[in-house]
């Protein structure tokens, strides 16, 4: 399996914005019926916070609803999340993968995990 690769995080302040993206050198990420955008915050679980389909239907976590928005580009074989207004609770890494499943309850990541890039959000 070739690895995803997670990129874009840093450290922003509160309130400012980042655009992470997740490419991989083969097609397999964009083979699945959707694509998510994963954090994993200290001490917590990785959870699911931003899913597209193959027929560009979007769905947000509560947590991140109205502030990040997820796209892809099909040519450059990439996926997307810009994250606005971003807090401290944002702090976490960032993951990206391939799922099956029809809602965001029901997403399963299919590949291998990348590294993920580290989002530190400071007051």
């Amino acid at each position: 399996q070739v690895p995803l690769e997670e990129s874009g995080g840093g450290l922003v302040h509160a309130g400012g914005s980042l655009t992470l993206s997740c490419t991989t050198t083969s097609r397999s990420l964009f083979g699945f019926y959707a694509m998510g955008w994963y954090r994993q915050a200290p001490g917590k679980e990785r959870e699911l916070i931003a899913r597209i389909t193959s027929s560009d239907r979007i769905n947000y976590a509560e947590s991140v609803k109205g502030r990040a928005t997820i796209s892809r580009d099909n040519d450059k074989n990439t996926l997307y999340l810009r994250m606005n207004n971003m807090q401290p609770q944002d702090t976490a890494v960032y993951y990206c993968n391939g799922l099956v499943g029809l809602t965001m309850a029901t997403s399963d990541p299919q590949l291998p995990w990348g590294q993920g890039t580290q989002v530190t959000v400071s007051s």
